[in-house]
């Protein structure tokens, strides 16, 4: 500890004001534009107010607690908060606002958090945190070395993601050109015409009536457990069937699996004669929007019609080995490109660490 500092628990240095938050259930919530806080951040917009100041919020429930995670931040203005984040009110003739949540989100409040089914940071434990308190003055000397130095951080990973997306739509603009030829031997058909589908031997088991095994058990994103028999031995294609992923596309659509395997319900199996086709034909899935193909929207769903009436390009089996060559090409650059970025952004969030942990350790200059 720096000579002139002190170390004081939360509950001494702050008012918590948890006794006058109020939870709202979504159907009793009124619609209004006052922002309706919880654990994370808000939640929705109500037509009513508990706060009216600047304030810190500490996640009790639902939140994460680990250094360098969100689990604090500062509201201001009129505010509504549910009961599942901690209000603080800093006493300012001590601690910035500025200062109490930097720490907070510095260093792990873990060894304060209870339960492990539901981890909760209760007011109790939250009272013990150790907060460090260097003069007034200087809290706000080391506040503005954290800004300026957190914007131009902020900047740099914010150009870094532009870039990665950058990357992402070139790809896909490049399988967008690849896939739009429609030069000799080309030709145009459905999924349907192009493999067979084998969604009758499916067989979904529910969690409680599997018997743990080393089997991959399948479903609309990937494998979802391990089981002790199988359905399926030989190369296939799985296409989502249900799921938000349909219109998210939050991973592949469509997948190659083989040997061994048990699939579920919520992917659509399918056989090709050659693998070639497969992975030509998984790779073109995986380039375009299904959404005239897909059903529902609270819960989508591409049935097995809407699934063969897909329309596919469908070139001979030479020209489909040379896309196939050029793609890959593209996405190990693709890979490649975005890991270098990746570690550029890791490097970042360790910098960040860094200059916290000089702050906080009254070394940062």
């Amino acid at each position: 500890m720096k000579k002139g500092w002190e170390e004081l628990k939360l509950g001494d240095v702050c008012t918590i004001l948890d006794s006058k938050r109020k939870p709202i259930t979504k159907k009793d919530r009124v619609e209004g534009d006052i922002p309706y806080y919880g654990a994370t951040g808000i939640l929705s917009y109500v037509k009513d107010f508990l706060f009216d100041e600047k304030l810190v919020l500490l996640g009790e429930d639902g939140a994460k607690w680990e250094s360098g995670d969100r689990s604090a931040f500062i509201i201001t203005g009129k505010t509504w908060v549910n009961n599942h984040a901690h209000v603080l009110k800093p006493h300012r003739e001590l601690l910035l606002d500025d200062w109490l949540t930097y720490n907070l989100n510095h260093q792990s409040l873990m060894p304060y958090i209870s339960g492990m089914t539901v981890p909760k940071l209760n007011q109790g434990n939250m009272r013990k945190i150790t907060i460090p308190i260097p003069p007034l003055s200087e809290q706000e000397e080391i506040v503005e070395v954290l800004d300026k130095a957190f914007a131009a951080i902020d900047q740099a990973k914010a150009n870094i993601e532009q870039n990665i997306a950058n990357a992402k739509e070139l790809f896909q603009s490049k399988l967008n050109q690849i896939f739009s030829q429609k030069g000799e031997g080309w030709v145009e058909t459905t999924l349907g015409e192009v493999c067979e589908n084998l969604d009758s031997r499916r067989v979904p088991i529910t969690k409680s009536k599997r018997i743990e095994g080393t089997i991959p058990y399948y479903g609309a994103s990937g494998v979802v457990d391990h089981v002790a028999d199988y359905l399926f031995d030989e190369d296939l294609l799985l296409v989502s069937e249900d799921g938000a992923n349909l219109l998210a596309r939050t991973y592949p659509i469509a997948f190659s699996i083989s040997g061994k395997t048990w699939v579920n319900n919520h992917a659509h199996a399918l056989r090709f004669k050659e693998m070639t086709s497969q992975i030509f034909i998984e790779h073109y899935l995986n380039s375009i929007k299904l959404d005239d193909y897909i059903s529902g929207m609270a819960q989508p769903k591409l049935n097995q019609k809407k699934l063969n009436s897909i329309a596919v390009p469908f070139p001979e089996l030479a020209i489909q080995e040379q896309v196939i060559d050029v793609i890959v090409e593209l996405d190990n650059r693709l890979k490649e490109t975005s890991a270098i970025y990746q570690t550029k952004l890791a490097s970042l969030d360790e910098l960040k660490k860094s200059i916290l942990q000089k702050a906080f350790a009254g070394e940062l200059t």
